[in-house]
């Protein structure tokens, strides 16, 4: 009965053409920066002075080059394996926190579901960026940094989620009989209870994979982020709040620009293609 049901969701998830869209928006980005600067010679970091300083597009420079020299397609690329690494693993970060603290709160109830829940509540009650730039300034702004505090500021949304799927689970009778006949906590818990719990979760990851990357592209945008000379499409950015960058060098921030807005819209249509696919009540 699962095969038929993960054949079928499957099935809606390829049909949907907006799903389709956006994995290949995302698959395109993804290879674009994992496989490009392995072929080509392409250097973020050294400064060209033959080649001078914040010059236009040209054919040894495709986007131009920054206020020091650098390449700026090489950055952007080397950018993109950046915002891509904060995005995806901060988003595992909330995952392996949110799924097991809902499972227990969800489950087991009384004491647990008190301080989880109203743990998480209190995380949810701050302004979410005001409190992960207080922490990023408190622990200073790097790449482990924002990946860190951002995963751990979003297992709340994930730990819900899990509770109440796992509130109406836990109450069905096919786990009211697994406890009557002496089957262990632990196997109900992984075997019957997370597998049924676990599905809605799919479509919530490549919506919280978007929001990393938006935070730590603000982040970066503000300079609390990821810090030169590394790059990531955020931080690149950031040279537009010159109002001489911002209208006359549109090279420089335009194209990470792009960047970021198709990867948000990609993983967006992912997670909306994913949660489609997964509502009985949606037809192909």
């Amino acid at each position: 009965m699962k095969e038929i049901r993960n054949s079928q969701a499957m099935k809606k998830f390829i049909h949907n053409k907006k799903a389709m869209l956006g994995l290949a928006i995302v698959t395109i980005l993804v290879l674009a920066v994992v496989f490009i600067p392995l072929f080509a010679d392409l250097d973020p970091y050294t400064t060209d002075r033959a080649a001078g300083f914040n010059k236009p597009p040209s054919d040894a420079h495709i986007l131009g080059t920054d206020d020091v020299g650098r390449d700026l397609f090489a950055r952007l690329l080397y950018g993109g394996r950046i915002s891509l690494f904060v995005g995806i693993t901060s988003t595992i970060i909330s995952v392996l926190i949110g799924i097991p603290l809902g499972l227990i709160a969800g489950y087991f109830r009384g004491t647990a579901e008190s301080i989880i829940m109203r743990t998480a509540d209190a995380f949810m009650s701050f302004p979410s960026m005001v409190l992960i730039l207080v922490l990023v300034a408190v622990f200073g702004p790097s790449i482990l940094t924002v990946t860190v505090v951002i995963g751990v500021l979003g297992w709340t949304a994930i730990a819900k989620l899990i509770y109440g799927n796992v509130l109406s689970i836990r109450e069905r009778e096919y786990i009211q009989a697994a406890r009557a006949v002496g089957v262990s906590t632990k196997k109900i818990l992984f075997s019957e209870v997370l597998p049924n719990a676990i599905p809605p979760v799919w479509a919530n990851i490549s919506f919280r994979v978007a929001g990393a990357i938006l935070t730590e592209s603000s982040l970066s945008f503000l300079g609390m982020g990821v810090q030169t000379p590394q790059a990531s499409w955020g931080n690149i950015i950031f040279a537009a709040q010159n109002l001489l960058v911002l209208t006359a060098r549109p090279w420089v921030w335009l194209p990470p620009g792009i960047c970021i807005i198709l990867v948000v819209i990609g993983f967006n249509f992912i997670g909306e293609g994913v949660r489609d696919a997964l509502d009985p009540k949606t037809k192909e």
